[in-house]
């Protein structure tokens, strides 16, 4: 039964972990001591306040390393819970509780596949590695960007890499993400001049000078995407002004956009565009940029066909390319040269109140890993 099985098993003990982003609760301990008992080399590169590992079997050769983060979202009211969230429960064949697909029962799942594999292989070709952060729920900035880091300073490289991010719509193995793309967000002050709604000639509403320019950003084509990604996309998520009184012309207007843009354009074109089309409108404003990563593709290739090919083999499933959704710390893994897939649960309830994975979809998570370890690794 799968609530006996030992996936099961570590996922719940994991679980059990209040490891609320950037804390780790106990969850690396627990990690290395499984890891280094196979033999593992397991390197603490934990930096301020984020909890981070990164672990290999073997010394040369191909590098594959399975990713993931011991972190989790906060659960909200517990009053919305039909379980305690921090003490799984397996009701009617699911699991329940924080981390259940988001990813501690991803995690698991590596873990054991990686233990198989290397209990039946020990003479496995290549390095078999993880890497584990307690930062990616939160800023993503002392988690996997510093162990990336560390590995391109001491010239050490990542080839593979398979990120256990939930990534299946509705029957496990339906999808599996290859690239996702980019996220920039402006932060726009624009600036104008405070005074009494009934003397306009003696102020400057900056909403009303804007107004045509936001018109122009919303209806700018970025671009027509590519094969692998669609179009980029523009949002704006807020806009404020205003001091609450309707007898004031407000002197200042904050606009936030977010843009995920496709591999077809640059982070640096988003800029250019953006400041071209305030200034051609004679705004007097200023941006603050916040940049989260830049896209990403891995194209059919080895990794990609033997993810394929296990899902075909273990769930009968034909596994779908897609590069929606938002973005994962497979980003910055890319930036080594990597070929970079998430490939894991259902996703219908991710940062919600019961949260849950189908008990059985982790055990047979487990058997679609080790499959991939045996095509690429033997």
């Amino acid at each position: 039964m799968s609530e006996q099985s030992e996936v099961i098993a570590l996922a719940m003990k994991l679980m059990r972990e209040k490891s609320i982003s950037p804390h780790d609760g106990n969850c690396q301990n627990i990690i290395t001591s499984m890891l280094e008992e196979l033999g593992f080399k397991v390197e603490d590169m934990s930096y301020i306040d984020t909890k981070n590992l990164y672990a290999k079997h073997g010394n040369s050769g191909i590098n594959f390393c399975f990713a993931g983060h011991t972190d989790v979202v906060p659960a909200g009211d517990e009053a919305n819970w039909k379980t305690n969230p921090f003490e799984p429960q397996i009701i009617d064949g699911y699991l329940y509780g924080r981390g259940a697909a988001d990813m501690k029962g991803s995690d698991a799942a590596m873990l054991i596949a990686a233990k198989r594999f290397i209990q039946k292989h020990p003479d496995h070709k290549g390095i078999i590695s993880f890497i584990f952060t307690s930062d990616e729920e939160a800023d993503f900035i002392h988690g996997t960007p510093v162990v990336v880091k560390n590995l391109m300073d001491r010239h050490e490289k990542v080839d593979i890499c398979l990120v256990g991010e939930p990534s299946s719509a509705k029957v496990l193995g339906d999808t599996m993400k290859n690239g996702r793309r980019g996220s920039i967000t402006a932060n726009i002050k624009i600036f104008g001049i405070q005074g009494h709604v009934a003397y306009p000639d003696r102020g400057l509403n900056p909403i009303h000078k804007a107004a045509p320019a936001i018109l122009d950003l919303v209806n700018t084509v970025w671009d027509n995407g590519n094969e692998f990604f669609p179009p980029t996309s523009m949002q704006i998520p807020n806009i404020k002004a205003g001091t609450g009184a309707n007898n004031v012309i407000p002197g200042e207007l904050y606009v936030q956009i977010n843009w995920r843009f496709c591999t077809e354009i640059t982070k640096e074109d988003i800029k250019a565009q953006v400041n071209e089309i305030l200034t051609k409108h004679n705004l007097n404003y200023k941006i603050d940029w916040a940049f989260s990563g830049d896209p990403f593709i891995t194209p059919p290739g080895s990794l990609v066909n033997a993810a394929k090919e296990a899902v075909e083999e273990i769930c009968h499933t034909t596994c779908e390319l897609s590069t929606a959704g938002g973005t994962s710390d497979g980003r910055f893994i890319a930036q080594m040269g990597a070929q970079v897939i998430e490939l894991g649960p259902i996703s219908a309830t991710i940062h919600k109140a019961n949260e849950c994975v189908k008990a059985q979809d982790l055990d047979t998570l487990a058997l679609i890993y080790e499959r991939i370890l045996e095509k690429l690794m033997l």
